[in-house]
């Protein structure tokens, strides 16, 4: 894959709410109105509307369901009474179970640059009540936890509409300032610069470089050296996630028009906080659901970069269905660094051998660089585009 500064990563704009169906914003409450004049079979999500009582009064409901929306109590008594469903907000939350839209950096990070630095955060004080009410046993807590994530995913779905997404998975332990988060981080920029949106984990270490990386894209190639060399002086988040974090925005606001990515992480991990240069953050409860959602949305291929057991595990998570073509045509899988997938920790030979004789078999490949994963994947894409076009329709 030749890298092309002039090409802008393909994260698409997040798509608009379907328009018979869900409201995601105030904007699009008063297009439907205005259009339609009835509010009947709409989903409307965590939309303000305190300020639309005299819509609300006036407007047919038949049928539509509000989550989380704030509005008069006379609205809302209206609605109910006019055959709406009405799931209120929930007082005292970090977090809103039924937000319509993917986090910011931003916005689970507000507060950073406080006195409190990152326990202020929105990001934390999630972690803080998971903590406080994963074991609890209360029914009530896991469903606002699984509602949100349903929440994330149908964001995550609405945002990747048309995107040909590109895993990177590898291990946070990644320091920055060494040689391999650069590689991770010119990789993340390689792919973007291609074309593909780049998806991760949306962690520090190798997710929060190949995320750096498509952040540089549409940057100067310099760019990304000086950032390297600014973040190498926290290289952790240990033993402070606030100097971690606030090197990351410095960065960020050095060079404010970097690219989009993705990244996928989790409270469920909580003393792995989400890095600041994925533009998108759908970050989840349930680690489950979020490691499945992340592979299978990962339509152009995986590369696997060196990393421990969440990476091994990973690796098979996305070799299952390959291997059953439960998801359709296998995808591509690239493993780089040969010592480590072959010595380390020898996944390669497994995955090898789980492939031969099956479809995958062509769809898995092991380099020794990441400089070799680009072309390896490009290869398996094309290969793959080649053989399709020449089967008989």
């Amino acid at each position: 894959m030749q890298p092309n500064p002039a090409t802008p990563p393909s994260v698409p704009a997040p798509r608009a709410a379907t328009p018979d169906r869900e409201i995601e914003t105030l904007a699009e409450f008063d297009e439907v109105l205005a259009a339609r004049g009835t509010l009947a079979g709409h989903r409307v999500q965590a939309v303000d509307l305190t300020q639309r009582t005299d819509r609300l009064l006036a407007a047919g409901v038949a049928d539509a369901v509000f989550l989380g929306c704030p509005m008069d109590p006379v609205a809302a008594a209206r609605v109910r009474a006019e055959g709406a469903l009405v799931f209120p907000p929930v007082p005292g939350l970090p977090f809103d179970p039924y937000r319509g839209h993917l986090y910011t950096p931003a916005e689970l990070f507000d507060g950073l640059s406080g006195p409190d630095g990152y326990e202020a955060t929105p990001d934390a004080r999630a972690y803080a009540w998971f903590q406080r009410t994963k074991t609890d046993g209360d029914v009530f807590a896991s469903m606002l936890r699984a509602v949100h994530d349903d929440s994330i995913s149908d964001a995550l779905d609405e945002l990747l509409v048309g995107a040909r997404v590109v895993g990177v998975m590898g291990g946070h332990a990644m320091a920055r300032g060494t040689e391999e988060y650069a590689g991770a981080a010119r990789l993340g920029r390689t792919l973007a610069r291609a074309g593909l949106t780049v998806a991760t984990g949306g962690g520090p270490g190798a997710m929060e470089a190949a995320n750096l990386g498509a952040y540089a894209a549409p940057l100067a190639d310099g760019m990304l050296d000086e950032a390297l060399r600014l973040l190498a002086k926290h290289p952790s988040f240990t033993p402070s996630v606030t100097d971690w974090a606030r090197a990351a925005f410095e960065v960020r606001s050095r060079w404010p028009e970097g690219g989009a990515s993705v990244g996928i992480p989790t409270w469920f991990y909580g003393h792995e906080p989400p890095n600041a240069f994925a533009a998108h953050l759908a970050k989840y409860f349930a680690n489950a659901t979020r490691e499945d959602g992340l592979l299978a949305r990962s339509n152009a291929g995986v590369i696997f970069l060196p990393g421990a057991a969440g990476t091994v595990q990973e690796i098979f998570d996305n070799a299952t269905p390959n291997y059953y073509e439960s998801r359709g045509e296998p995808t591509p899988m690239v493993l780089v660094d040969r010592e480590h997938w072959t010595r380390t920790l020898p996944a390669w030979p497994l995955l090898r051998a789980l492939a031969r004789g099956r479809s995958m078999e062509s769809r898995i490949a092991l380099v020794d660089s990441v400089e070799e994963a680009g072309p390896a994947l490009e290869h398996m894409v094309n290969d793959r585009n080649e053989q399709a076009e020449s089967e008989p329709r």
